[in-house]
């Protein structure tokens, strides 16, 4: 506050008197300390119009200003960080990750940085990952500390049993492997998350399974504890048992997916839109980051596909009811809101895990972008009626009553399956003849039938 001692006369009182009417923002207190500032620069000889000027100039400083000592400082930070980031990069996002391992909207950030410079981003694995983010050439191989329900103490107990020798296959995994520190909940969490697809098994079988893992497991470290042998005399400790998972259909991509952001707290191995990435294209849908340049260009409206995280329903100061709906596409995370008529007209469209077509109200504000939602589509209704054809590929017979109990609704979709002749003698398309409803989440679904080779949509 010495400019304002030097120019107006201010006391050290009355300058600290400024300086807080300053910093709170109090409009009555800043409208009585601009006239007294105003009043004593005049008198020291200033113009009012050049003392308003000064007075303007101090409040919006006192809004966000470094002194010389702080400002260089940060300064000096923000050199070396850029001097890491331009010449390290793996290095300095795998650092970022670990600092910020507990905060997923930033994990989300940095892996999106990471995929824009090339950097590719492993997905946690029990042969692979540590408890902070590592790197080797580049790539980044994910954390297993960063997932929800996997605590250090079982990280690094996994990863010291891998240091010994690395794990041979899943049954492998659970006899070395102390239930009491890596409990039921942690096994769910690597499942969930693909940990453990290493090993070759389905995330559903080994779901359905983890009871039978967990007991092989208690049972390994009871036969360790004990020295037991078998009635040969042979240590049971260290002989790898059988294990054998119940049958599970496997999850569908958009459970599988769903199931593991829960997890890791954003889509890592893939995104529920990024099937649907043709059929966005030809209906024209703006994905949020091109979409938000556009709001800051002055556009107001627009088309998004979004896949639902989480939506918050509040009161408004009237009594009504609002929601707050999280969404994600695959270039970042955004918020919208809809009021008391939208949410209860789709309220049903925006469960977790719900692919949607939104169409907003936009407004670029100094907070951030703010969205309204005025409409609210099922992406996989509005895909089916863009879709026109889908072909089946398989070499016989044997998916074909699977395959038929998926196309059990009519549309306007052509479905053909095209038989694939042995030792490349060509191929044999036939044609339903039916209409049916088609998309890429049926697609998917169909993709995951055993002695299905491929499925194409067109």
């Amino acid at each position: 506050m010495q400019i304002a001692q030097e120019l107006a006369g201010y006391s050290l009182g009355e300058a600290d008197l400024l300086r807080r009417a300053m910093g709170k923002k109090i409009r009555s207190e800043m409208d009585q300390q601009r006239a007294r500032f105003v009043s004593g620069a005049m008198e020291k000889g200033l113009a009012k119009p050049q003392a308003d000027f000064i007075f303007d100039l101090l409040a919006k400083f006192a809004d966000y200003g470094f002194n010389k000592s702080h400002a260089a400082a940060y300064a000096v930070v923000s050199y070396q960080t850029a001097y890491m980031k331009a010449h390290y990069p793996v290095e300095f996002l795998a650092a970022s990750m670990t600092l910020d391992m507990s905060n997923t909207d930033k994990l989300a950030d940095f892996r999106q940085d990471a995929m824009r410079m090339g950097i590719d981003v492993v997905p946690p694995s029990v042969m692979t990952s540590f408890g902070d983010f590592e790197v080797e050439e580049n790539r980044i191989f994910y954390a297993l500390a960063a997932l929800k329900g996997v605590g250090e103490a079982a990280v690094e107990h996994i990863v010291e049993k891998r240091r010994e020798k690395p794990f041979a296959s899943l049954a492998d995994f659970c006899e070395r492997i102390d239930p009491k520190i890596v409990g039921k909940r942690v096994f769910e969490s690597l499942i969930t998350a693909g940990a453990l697809d290493c090993f070759g098994h389905e995330r559903a079988a080994m779901m359905a399974g983890v009871e039978r893992m967990m007991g092989l497991a208690a049972r390994a470290q009871e036969n360790a504890a004990s020295g037991q042998a078998d009635i040969f005399g042979v240590s049971l400790a260290g002989q790898s048992q059988t294990l054998i998972l119940p049958a599970a259909d496997a999850w569908l991509p958009a459970d599988r997916l769903h199931r593991e952001f829960q997890v890791v707290g954003f889509y890592l191995s893939a995104h529920p839109l990024d099937e649907y990435k043709a059929v966005l294209e030809r209906m024209r849908v703006q994905n949020y980051a091109d979409f938000s340049l556009a709001v800051k260009r002055g556009a107001s409206a627009g088309r998004l596909a979004g896949t639902v995280t989480s939506r918050q329903e509040r009161k408004t100061r009237t009594g009504n009811r609002m929601g707050v709906v999280a969404l994600s596409d695959t270039t970042g995370q955004y918020e919208a809101v809809l009021f008391s008529e939208g949410l209860a007209q789709y309220r049903d469209l925006l469960e977790a895990g719900r692919s949607v077509v939104i169409t907003v109200a936009a407004e670029d504000r100094p907070e951030g972008i703010n969205l309204r939602i005025q409409t609210v589509h099922s992406l996989e209704d509005e895909a089916s009626r863009v879709q026109k054809a889908l072909r089946i590929f398989v070499r016989d017979d044997r998916p074909l009553s699977t395959l038929a109990s998926q196309l059990t609704v009519k549309g306007d979709g052509q479905v053909s399956v095209v038989v694939i002749k042995p030792e490349g003698q060509g191929e044999i398309e036939i044609g339903l003849p039916d209409r049916y409803r088609i998309s890429p989440q049926i697609a998917s679904a169909m993709r995951a039938v055993p002695g299905v080779v491929e499925v194409e949509l067109v």
